[in-house]
């Protein structure tokens, strides 16, 4: 009896425990296979790569330390305590057939499978299995490993062994990314609550999403076209709260030189000469080469209004009222702003106030070319343009600065000014 309420206490401490979660990826739209995915620990900072085909194991949840059970050097177990499913790596000392056991405390066997081991690290998922204390039993030709695992879940489902991956880099105790056509498993450092950015990309197509996983899932990227008249080729993201929206929206600023008839937009970098224009040009900021492909290229108003149109084919610049339902979708002009934001101080000024980017949006703060020709505040704010004109000289934007959370909207100002330029997909 005394064993039974130490079980119990046990059950009861350990139910919080982390719990690992296997993400996979798949695309549609524009493509049905997934390239390449970059997962970005946005809570965290903590950047990796996998291939599309891969599957990203979060582990290390947050709770209270796992109890290590004592096992040989040759099988692990975790998470241990297993609530919903657990991950069993072998390493056989040779190749071959094996069983694989999972045994309740009487002896009884509740799942069991037959594998071919590879001689390096093979990884088998364990899922349905009611709450209690059991044995792993590997046995090979030569060879029988054993190891413990406690369970306080309470599963619907069977009990059930699937094995999920080979590791050809077993001695190093890591994941090979190189295997052509292979599907491997990726382990990424993940605490409860964490937010994560998938970028999945398809050839030309790169697609956003951000999630806070708290289950095994499917990330599905919508691949959508986005490529400018210079063939340069833009990550989209949707923006919804789940009430309002979607909004399909440009992941990057844009930097065309071209409309979208394949006329070059006048490039003038002389100040004297910009100060003076009535008819769209473009720049980066500071004359600087390069400079554009982190914070896009500014544009003045003429650029944005002109009828051969600067965004990709099916893309437009929002108008100001655009610009503001984006916020609303948000939370309101007040908050927006850190949501979208990219987060820290690598190119943003400190203190870079409340950014989280959990929509994936990522705005950088690209500064602007004033009316007159100078550039200014690169690092402290950003401004884009809207279509909305005030007008003859005037047009509506809207910005964002380091020091707070606000998507503000900047007085009518000189459509000689030069901004960065966000595209908003059209309309179905």
């Amino acid at each position: 009896m005394k064993l039974l309420f130490s079980f119990f206490i046990i059950i009861c401490a350990l139910k919080a425990n982390a719990q690992n979660y296997l993400i996979s990826f798949a695309g549609t739209g524009g493509s049905s296979t997934v390239n390449t995915v970059k997962v970005e620990n946005l809570t965290a900072g903590t950047t990796l790569t996998l291939n599309g085909t891969d599957i990203l194991r979060l582990t290390g949840a947050v709770g209270i330390n796992q109890v290590e059970y004592e096992q040989s050097s040759e099988i692990k177990i975790y998470p241990n305590p297993m609530t919903d499913n657990s991950i069993l790596q072998i390493y056989p000392h040779e190749a071959g057939d094996a069983i694989i056991n999972i045994c309740d405390m009487t002896g009884k066997t509740v799942a069991q499978i037959k594998s071919y081991l590879e001689d390096y690290l093979q990884e088998f998922r364990l899922s349905g299995i009611n709450s209690g204390f059991y044995l792993i039993i590997v046995k090979g030709s030569t060879y029988q490993y054993s190891g413990k695992l406690l369970c306080n879940g309470n599963p619907s489902g069977k009990e059930r062994i699937e094995k999920i991956s080979n590791n050809q880099a077993a001695a190093k105790k890591t994941i090979n990314t190189d295997h052509k056509g292979a599907q491997t498993t990726i382990d990424m450092a993940y605490s409860a609550g964490d937010r994560l950015k998938f970028t999945g990309i398809s050839g030309i197509y790169s697609t956003v999403m951000t999630d806070i996983p708290a289950s095994d899932k499917t990330i599905t990227f919508n691949f959508i076209t986005c490529t400018d008249a210079d063939g340069n080729n833009y990550p989209v993201v949707e923006i919804s709260n789940g009430k309002a929206g979607p909004l399909i929206v440009m992941a990057q600023n844009l930097m065309t030189t071209r409309y979208n008839d394949g006329t070059l937009i006048p490039q003038v970098s002389d100040a004297l000469e910009w100060s003076k224009l009535t008819i769209g040009a473009v720049c980066n900021y500071d004359n600087s080469p390069g400079i554009d492909l982190t914070y896009g290229k500014l544009y003045n108003w003429y650029a944005v209004s002109d009828i051969r149109h600067i965004c990709p084919t099916g893309w437009h610049v929002p108008s100001y009222e655009h610009w503001t339902t984006l916020a609303v979708i948000l939370g309101g002009v007040d908050v927006a702003g850190c949501k979208i934001k990219e987060k820290g101080i690598t190119h943003w000024d400190y203190p870079n106030t409340g950014a989280t980017n959990e929509t994936g949006f990522t705005a950088l703060p690209g500064g602007f070319r004033d009316a007159s020709g100078p550039f200014l505040f690169m690092g402290r704010v950003t401004h884009w343009w809207s279509t909305t004109s005030n007008s003859f000289d005037y047009a509506w934007s809207r910005g964002m600065s380091a020091n707070n959370c606000e998507i503000f909207a900047v007085n009518p100002y000189y459509k000689r000014c030069g901004y960065s330029v966000r595209c908003f997909k059209d309309a179905p």
